[in-house]
Formats: C-alpha cells, sequence, structure tokens
C-alpha cells in the first residue's frame, strides 16, 4: 500500500504525491496501478513519487474521492519473463461500484458488492474481478452485484480493512468474460 502525502489540481487533473515502500524501485515513466487505476509515475523522491489522473480517469473511477492521508493498493507491472500468479488483471477500470456489506466471519471476511448492470459488464460464478486493484473470485454472482470472502493476509496488507458499506471501488472485470460476451453480442 502507498499512502496519499499531496494532491495536486492542474487544470481537470489530479496529481497525487505517495509515500510507498517500493518508492526506491520505480522509475519515471514506469507504470503503476492504484487502487487498480494504472497510472505513470512522473516525478521520484527518495520516498514518495507522484502520478496525474486526468478527467477521463476521475470520472470513472474513485480516485477523485481520494484525500491525502488515505490508503491506495498498488501493483507493479508484471515483467515479460514474471509468473502469472493469480487472475489476469490489465489496471484498465471498468466502471465503479458499491460496498454494501461487510460481514466478520471469524477468520475471514465477506464483501458484498452492486454496480450498474447497464454499462454491460457481468460476474460469473467463480470467475475473477478486481477490486480496488485486488484480484479476486466471485461468488453469489447475481445481474448487478456479486460477494468475495478475504482471508486475513489480503485484510491486512490492502484497503479492505478501512471499506465499510457505501464506500465507492473500483472495478475491473474478467477480461475472459469480456471478450466472450463481446464475442457472442455480434451474433444477436
Amino acid at each position: 500500500m502507498g499512502r496519499v502525502t499531496a494532491i495536486d489540481t492542474e487544470g481537470t487533473n489530479l496529481t497525487f504525491h505517495i509515500e510507498s515502500p517500493i518508492t526506491n524501485e520505480l522509475k519515471i515513466d514506469q507504470s503503476i496501478s492504484h487502487n487498480g487505476v494504472c497510472l505513470t509515475v512522473t516525478s521520484l523522491t527518495d520516498t514518495s513519487y507522484t502520478v496525474t489522473a486526468v478527467d477521463e480517469t476521475l470520472k470513472k473511477t474513485n480516485l477523485g474521492q481520494l484525500a491525502v492521508g488515505d490508503l491506495v493498493n498498488l501493483e507493479r507491472c508484471m515483467p515479460a519473463t514474471g509468473r502469472f500468479d493469480g487472475h489476469i488483471v490489465q489496471g484498465h477500470v471498468d466502471q465503479t461500484g458499491t460496498c454494501v456489506n461487510v460481514q466478520d466471519m471469524d477468520g475471514s471476511w465477506l464483501y458484498d458488492f452492486q454496480y450498474d448492470p447497464a454499462v454491460g459488464n457481468i460476474t460469473v460464478e467463480k470467475g475473477s474481478i478486481c477490486i480496488n486493484g485486488v484480484s479476486l473470485t466471485v461468488f453469489d454472482s447475481h445481474d448487478d452485484g456479486f460477494r468475495v470472502t478475504i482471508i486475513p493476509y489480503t485484510y491486512e496488507h490492502t484497503t479492505f480493512c478501512n471499506l465499510r458499506p457505501g464506500h465507492v471501488v473500483n472495478l475491473e472485470f474478467d477480461i475472459v468474460g469480456k471478450y466472450i460476451k463481446k464475442m457472442l453480442s455480434a451474433y444477436k
């Protein structure tokens, strides 16, 4: 995770100053996922870096709601020689959704989310979903929502520990599901 230390407004853009433990590994012009949104590193100091979100990104994600002091989930791009250790995600948010319920299950947490199905995205049972940059497995999939379970490690090392009902989240839907849906729609 990283912490927002400052936010600058530049026209319709927001530039975020992020303090993180991975700052010393970064280079200017690298893409880093911030709550699931791929942004380019534009400057560096010893302990922080900056990224800019343009108006289009701010309209389609929850980044415009960030405040100084907020934590963000960070993920670096996979190197070409790396292994896939989970679901295929791109850092391209499809739409936002809302957390509607959190249940402490004494060793795990259940989170319920709703989203606007009119945008055209779908979830499938046991398919993947990326929530604020965290790739998870869907269950209890329905037309406008789904559930996920969070293990203690994920709860403690991501912003899920701060997520409450009413919070808006960034959603990236299963890429395979998106392609299949697009191909099938051509046959209608």
